[in-house]
């Protein structure tokens, strides 16, 4: 999990599943426990790759509905450092969220407000450490692909019945209100974390994992460097 969090997060999503049947575990999470190590054999070279920015923290988050056991939805989230422009360009993570929404969320809109909840609090404590770091921070822009949670937390949209979310999530109404954070919507192609949020097959994670670690060609020039063979994967 450290390994993980620091270092490669494309391993989030799986480790987080695996971890939530540990109490009850059977034969398929042995099986999930020895296709995750086989993936991780196929991939010892992660590396993060930074570069330099005007060290503004942006998040982009994402949630998938009901995706998990026992009626559960699943939230992710990518930070990194950028600018404060309208389409930031991505940069090595300094945080992912892949996490299971403990409450059992009504609808597909209630788990985008639950996971955008969750990533806001998350960037509370790094706001702060930029600030007292001397990065100056305008409200934070967090991305979502979902047009109903982004109206419920910009007050574009008044919804009624909305008891099962109001104590939880009109939080994000007064951060907003402090300028503490942007929300903003972005297409589902756009959104980073979308990865953290469900369970991929290979040729996906082949796809899209140059978005997160250092790609392939770079690698394999490091490797070089050091006396390494080039690694296939």
């Amino acid at each position: 999990m450290f390994y993980a969090r620091a270092v490669d997060p494309t391993m989030l999503a799986a480790l987080s599943a695996i971890a939530s049947e540990q109490a009850k575990p059977t034969e398929a999470t042995m099986e999930r426990t020895r296709q995750f190590l086989d993936y991780v054999a196929t991939h010892p070279d992660a590396i993060l790759t930074y570069r330099a920015s005007n060290m503004v923290l942006n998040v982009h988050s994402d949630a998938s509905y009901l995706s998990e056991p026992k009626a559960r939805s699943r939230a992710g989230g990518h930070f990194f450092m950028s600018d404060d422009s309208p389409d930031a360009r991505n940069n090595g993570a300094v945080h992912n969220t892949a996490q299971i929404i403990k409450r059992v969320m009504s609808s597909a809109a209630e788990a985008e407000i639950g996971a955008l909840f969750i990533n806001s609090r998350q960037a509370i404590p790094a706001r702060m450490l930029l600030m007292e770091m001397g990065h100056k921070q305008p409200a934070t822009p967090i991305m979502t692909d979902n047009t109903t949670a982004l109206g419920f937390v910009t007050r574009n949209l008044w919804p009624k019945q909305t008891k099962s979310t109001d104590m939880r999530f009109w939080w994000m109404r007064d951060r907003t209100d402090q300028k503490q954070f942007r929300y903003y919507w972005g297409s589902g192609k756009k959104i980073l974390a979308d990865y953290q949020t469900k369970h991929f097959c290979a040729a996906h994670h082949r796809e899209v994992r140059p978005n997160f670690l250092t790609d392939k060609s770079t690698v394999n020039e490091l490797r070089a460097r050091m006396g390494l063979p080039p690694h296939k994967f």
